[in-house]
């Protein structure tokens, strides 16, 4: 798990501390029309484009992770270190995982893609337990 910095301290607009706070406190991976919602209970003036731009700002700074899959919406995640995802494919829920990987695979995907590495991140995609159960 990646160390968390205290907010303050990063230098941040107030529109960005916020947001970051939202992704932060966060239960789930919250997409940017979340964040937006969450963020106007904080600062009712705040724009849906500051908090798109904000989260830009916020990922390329290395605060915050953005997950996509495809053509849907990103995904925001607080946790910034190289970590796997679960995807349920029936109600959406991305769970974080902390997997080792062998080296091996890393490898093997380089060889099979034709790829010079940078990162590997797995997405495990099925049912979660509630909805297995339903």
């Amino acid at each position: 798990m990646n160390v968390i910095e205290n907010i303050k301290e990063l230098g941040l607009t107030k529109q960005r501390e916020v947001i970051l706070q939202v992704i932060r406190e966060a239960d789930e991976h919250l997409t940017a029309n979340e964040v937006f919602d969450k963020a106007k209970r904080h600062l009712p003036t705040i724009s849906f484009a500051t908090v798109y731009n904000s989260l830009r700002y916020l990922k390329d700074a290395g605060h915050i992770g953005e997950i996509s899959f495809g053509n849907g919406a990103s995904r925001f995640d607080s946790m910034t270190t190289r970590h796997d995802h679960a995807l349920c494919t029936r109600c959406g829920r991305l769970v974080d995982m902390e997997l080792e990987l062998p080296e091996e695979l890393y490898r093997l995907a380089a060889q099979f893609s034709k790829f010079k590495p940078e990162s590997l991140e797995l997405t495990l995609r099925g049912l979660c337990p509630e909805c297995s159960n339903n």
